[in-house]
């Protein structure tokens, strides 16, 4: 196992290396510079912003750019924001704990709902109830997440008022109280349940299957004809079988939720990574841009290796060398 971890973790250095190119090359690629995002180039002077350019490595060879970018990202520097005026880091440690509350919390409700439906619909497949269920399903791998997420603003924030629109706590309560942390719950439930809600619909669908199909299996008969109590079958021998593809789920869903939240702050102004993500790309803000890109790609690396270690954890069949 620890040999497999290593040779994982030295497969990424390569991954993260044309990742860091292409992500370079594509912010070059993109109109103007972060120059331009920091001030109005209609009323600026022409030679303070050709001086500032020279200072700041601009007109350098692009190669050149690049070795300076990445020397100074593997070193922890990722730069200044144009945008906010400070450094990178400082702006992502600010913003992270916001998009991890908001993962986490979506994280809980999608395995929540999709245990108690998906147990419900294997134990009582074909039944109104899991006919209600895979409705719901339908409905949520159908609708893509942007539209869930303004009807839900729609009608729960501005109709009902049962959630705020925007947000991630209210002003006047102090930091580090209840009031503080019931009013952070508040405002992330509901962009969670948007976020979690193609998940939630798809592992239940998965669970559903899985559950109808190993009981139909040899050892669940053996089991009916000893005379184990049908609790008991579902609960420990055909439960066991079927969660191993949810648990193996996890590691992928750490990355996703983390990618997935940039549409979802962005519709419900949630101050997190993913609307940091798209101001920086309106005002050109290239350094935070890079640096949340270069972020989510890790992420998704990890979360890819914590998948596989899993399923070797879940299922001891399973043999990583």
């Amino acid at each position: 196992m620890v040999k497999y971890v290593l040779r994982r973790l030295l497969g990424m250095i390569p991954m993260l290396f044309l990742v860091s190119v292409v992500v370079f090359f594509l912010a070059k690629a993109m109109p103007g510079d972060s120059l331009r995002g920091e001030i109005d180039p209609t009323n600026t002077n022409p030679e303070y912003i050709a001086e500032m350019q020279e200072k700041l490595g601009y007109n350098d060879p692009v190669y050149v750019q690049y070795w300076n970018w990445v020397t100074s990202f593997v070193q922890g520097d990722f730069g200044k924001s144009t945008r906010y005026k400070m450094p990178v880091s400082d702006l992502l440690l600010e913003k992270i704990p916001n998009t991890v509350f908001l993962a986490l919390t979506a994280l809980i409700i999608t395995y929540i709902l999709a245990f108690a439906m998906g147990m419900y619909s294997g134990r009582k497949p074909y039944t109104i109830g899991d006919n209600l269920i895979a409705g719901f399903n339908y409905t949520g791998l159908a609708i893509p997440s942007f539209v869930a997420g303004v009807f839900a603003v729609y009608f729960f924030a501005f109709k009902l008022h049962w959630f705020p629109f925007a947000g991630s706590v209210d002003i006047e309560v102090q930091n580090g109280t209840i009031d503080y942390w019931m009013s952070r719950i508040h405002h992330v439930m509901l962009p969670a349940f948007i976020l979690g809600l193609f998940s939630t619909a798809s592992y239940t669908q998965f669970l559903r299957n899985d559950l109808i199909e190993n009981s139909r299996k040899d050892f669940v008969r053996t089991a009916r004809a000893k005379g184990t109590p049908i609790g008991k079958i579902y609960n420990v021998h055909i439960l066991r079988n079927s969660i191993i593809p949810l648990v193996t789920f996890l590691g992928f869903d750490i990355a996703s939720l983390m990618s997935g939240a940039v549409i979802t702050e962005k519709i419900f102004s949630y101050p997190g990574i993913g609307l940091l993500f798209l101001d920086s790309v309106n005002n050109r803000d290239y350094p935070t841009v890079m640096a949340i890109t270069m972020m989510l790609s890790a992420l998704v690396l990890v979360g890819n290796l914590i998948a596989d270690i899993l399923y070797g954890v879940v299922d001891p069949r399973i043999r990583l060398g």
